[in-house]
Parts: structure tokens; sequence; C-alpha cells
């Protein structure tokens, strides 16, 4: 199997993933859970390694490379699944998941194989697909969208003060000659973004932005997340590694916005009886200083940790506050 891929926070997301109370239960026999980005399979392998011969794991992944690895696992408690995390919930029935990881981003080898395109320090055709049997490429794309559109993706996506004028640059490159490789990429947005943040490429943030539109990653995580809050059994917790601001912003405005209710203001409720959410927030958890160290691409991961509750019982209301 593909060693070159080291798992961020594989101890800790195991360790979170197996220390909620219904996978600690005597009685708890036959666990179902899902990793949802298998990538090469750290996490799910060290799931394996820790799960009782009745268990039961699902893993899922984009990325034929991702798949190949996969069938080396020769365990019958496991089962790939090639498609997107997003449709988990066709694998699964309601509350019959005992827990479930998200390991969001990109894996090592995708950015380090110059033919995936994902790279804006190698060579290679203009993909950026996870799952290349499908959808346009970025090249394909960036051919035809419209100016706005561009600059809207490069903003929104990639956080990119200069999307406009990366925008403009590269419509009018394209008026002269399409835009193929990586590199041509980045050297053209290199000559439009004059700032640069410390230890950063001025391509960074076109090239993820571009990434995350392209396989809809924003989307998928959004419905994921959506999908694992009715898949969890009472008790099942939810493990999210996310590596940038637009994704830790959704997970943790999804985790605090299900783990309260609303209510009314003016109710006469004292608020240690405020009627409880259906997760509950158990950690935030940021790489070590000596994984950092190790790993460099782990500096900006952060995993969030919450539990479904065992008793849902009067979800309704939470104390509104002004805004």
């Amino acid at each position: 199997m593909n060693n070159t891929h080291r798992p961020v926070l594989l101890a800790e997301a195991v360790t979170a993933l197996l220390g909620s109370p219904l996978l600690q239960a005597p009685d708890h026999d036959n666990p179902l859970l899902i990793d949802g980005t298998f990538g090469r399979g750290g996490h799910s392998q060290a799931l394996l390694k820790s799960l009782s011969p009745n268990a039961r794991l699902i893993a899922f992944d984009k990325d034929m490379q991702a798949i190949s690895a996969a069938n080396v696992i020769q365990d019958a408690r496991f089962q790939i699944i090639h498609g997107s995390f997003a449709n988990m919930a066709q694998y699964a029935n309601p509350a019959s998941v005992s827990g479930i990881l998200l390991d969001l981003g990109i894996s090592s080898p995708q950015v380090d194989e110059a033919e995936r395109g994902f790279s804006f320090r190698r060579d290679g055709p203009l993909d950026m697909r996870m799952n290349t049997s499908t959808g346009i490429t970025a090249a394909q794309w960036l051919a035809k969208a419209s100016l706005e559109d561009i600059a809207r993706v490069i903003k929104n996506y990639g956080e990119e003060r200069f999307a406009l004028p990366i925008a403009k640059a590269i419509v009018a490159r394209r008026e002269l000659t399409p835009i193929n490789t990586t590199l041509e990429l980045a050297n053209l947005v290199g000559g439009v973004v004059k700032k640069r943040e410390p230890g950063h490429d001025p391509a960074t943030r076109t090239f993820q932005a571009l990434r995350i539109f392209i396989n809809k990653e924003l989307d998928d995580l959004e419905s994921g997340l959506r999908a694992a809050l009715e898949l969890l059994k009472p008790g099942g917790r939810l493990v999210v590694i996310s590596f940038h601001s637009l994704e830790d912003r959704i997970v943790k405005q999804f985790m605090q916005a299900h783990a309260t209710v609303d209510v009314p203001r003016g109710l006469p409720i004292r608020d240690k009886d405020l009627p409880q959410g259906a997760l509950e927030l158990i950690a935030r958890v940021k790489p070590s200083k000596t994984e950092v160290d190790e790993n460099p691409r782990a500096r900006s991961a952060v995993m969030r940790v919450a539990q479904k509750r065992v008793s849902e019982e009067g979800l309704i209301y939470r104390r509104k506050v002004a805004a």
C-alpha cells in the first residue's frame, strides 16, 4: 500500500471516534463505522486494528487511486465505496452508525503527483478532479467561464482579495492561448499577486478555490454533515478534520447549530433548564508542535468532535439572543 500519505491527527481521531460511551459499552459488539475520506487508508487501518471482530467499516473516496489502495485491504469487516461521503445515507440506515470520520482536503499523493493537476509547484495538466472519471477539468472550466464567475469562485472559495485582477488576467490570457498546465496558471497568478503572505505561494488561494469548486467540496461537506447527523446512533460520534477556514467554519457552525435549539425571547425558562440539541460538543483539537514539525501539512488542521445525545427528549427551544 502507498505509504507516502501521512494522516493528520491519526491517534487523536481514532481515540476520539472510539471513545464514545456507545462503543465502550460491553454489549455493543457489532458497531458500524464510516470513514468518509479513505485517502490512503491510514485512519481506516487504524480503526480496523481497534474494532471488534463483528464490527463493520464502510469507507468512501472519489479518487480511483484511493480505491485501488483500499482494495488491497483483506478484511471481511471492510467495504470501500467509489463516491462521495455526501451520499453515505444510501449505504446505512438512520440511527445505525456508531461513528463517522471525515478527514477533509486532499491527500499527499494527489498533491505530489504532477499529472493530477493539484500542485502549483509541479508542472502538469490543469485537471484538479478527485474523480477523474467524471466532470470537467479546471482547464476546461477556465476556458469557458465568464469573468464574473471566475472572480466569484476565486474570491469565495479562495478568500483571495485579488480575485478580480486574477480573473481579468485569466480571461486576457485565454484570448491568446489556452491555460492548460498548472505552472501556466501559477505563473499567471504570480504576475498579478504582488503581495504574498509569508510562507505562501501567491497561487495558493487560487488553486485552493478551483479545487474546491471543481470537486464541489463544500457542497459535499454540507450534505455529508446532514447525512451524518441522521445516520448516527445516540451516543455515536462525529469527528471532522478540516484544513482551511471555509471547511472549519461550516463544521463549527453545523455542530453549534445542532448543539442547541431555539427558544423565543422572554420565555420563563432558566438557562440550566433549557432543552439541549441533538449534538454535544466534545472537543476541538489542533496538531501538536511535534506533529507539525514532522509533517508541515498538518499545521492548518483542526479536528472537531461532537457526540449525538443519548436522550433527545424536548429538542424544541433555545433562548434567542439579540443579534
